[in-house]
């Protein structure tokens, strides 16, 4: 007798239609849109929302704590009148031209004898970057003991060579100048290392063509290398404003303002009226929204110039 298997008869699959073309690339993507959502949260919350609290504040009385009242714009009249923020405005476009001064020209001429050397390149850009490596506040009290009026390592190389020594930060005529000159060192590396990508861009055979044609390195640099560089010169210099524009550091820990108020800035005045003045917050949020529309007034010449030299 034959028995026979009955097979299990298995439904046919339901059909899939396949995912469309905008499917598949947003599941394709997802982690970067994991990575993009992350970096705009950040942005949101540390740049854009404190953005819109301070223009918020600026029309604002409040001590963070109470129910805020709305002034209108007897902070704006409060800052104004102060006595030190013209004061404060001085120093930082004295200090700011200073650090172009200083801080511009500088990085681009050592980026460019670091650009013709032969032999010890990596160890010398190592050197010149060292000091961004190091915490602000160690560079600035590393500082402090170059200034001292006593055993300070500047006066002592003064007094070697015969020459007079110098109250660094207790001069009105010195103490800004000092303050440039240690922005400019903690900065320097950055600076250079930023020049040097630029410059070895340039394609060699402009060179060559230089040279052939008997132009030494001065001509060279300026019939090859600030041509062929102009855009990030113009980047360069609008960062170092907007940049400079916003000291605090160096003011805070090594003069607090003084002597006489000669090294007040406006990111330093802002810090006095909010910590110092009593929690002025209205008042500093006012005096920080002025030195933002002055800074986007620059990030717009930026712009426009950039813009120009791509056409």
């Amino acid at each position: 007798m034959q028995t026979r298997t009955t097979e299990t008869v298995r439904p046919p699959a339901p059909y899939r239609r396949p995912p469309t073309k905008r499917r598949r690339t947003a599941r394709n993507n997802v982690t970067a849109y994991g990575f993009l959502c992350a970096a705009l949260f950040c942005f949101a919350m540390f740049a854009w929302w404190p953005i819109v609290r301070e223009v918020v504040l600026s029309f604002q009385q409040t001590n963070l704590v109470d129910e805020p009242t709305w002034v209108g714009l007897d902070n704006f009249r409060t800052v104004v009148d102060d006595p030190a923020f013209g004061q404060a405005w001085r120093n930082t476009l004295v200090f700011t031209l200073l650090a172009l001064v200083c801080g511009y020209a500088i990085p681009f001429a050592v980026a460019v004898v670091l650009n013709e050397l032969r032999h010890a390149r990596g160890y010398l850009r190592f050197v010149v970057y060292l000091p961004v490596m190091l915490p602000p506040i160690v560079s600035v009290l590393l500082f402090r003991w170059f200034y001292d009026p006593g055993p300070g390592l500047f006066n002592q190389i003064l007094d070697f060579v015969g020459l007079p020594t110098l109250s660094w930060l207790d001069s009105t005529d010195t103490a800004l100048i000092s303050l440039v000159i240690v922005s400019t060192w903690m900065n320097l590396g950055s600076g250079v290392l930023i020049y040097l990508a630029a410059l070895q861009n340039i394609p060699g055979e402009l060179y060559e063509a230089a040279e052939l044609d008997g132009a030494g390195i001065f001509k060279r640099i300026r019939h090859v290398t600030i041509p062929q560089t102009r855009l990030i010169l113009i980047l360069m210099l609008m960062l170092q404003i907007v940049a400079t524009m916003q000291v605090f550091i160096e003011p805070y820990m090594l003069t607090g303002g003084g002597p006489e108020n000669a090294t007040v800035t406006v990111a330093y005045l802002m810090y006095q009226y909010a910590f110092v003045y009593g929690g002025n917050y209205g008042a500093g949020s006012a005096l920080g929204l002025m030195l933002m529309l002055v800074l986007l007034a620059v990030a717009a010449v930026q712009l426009r110039l950039t813009r120009d030299e791509k056409r």
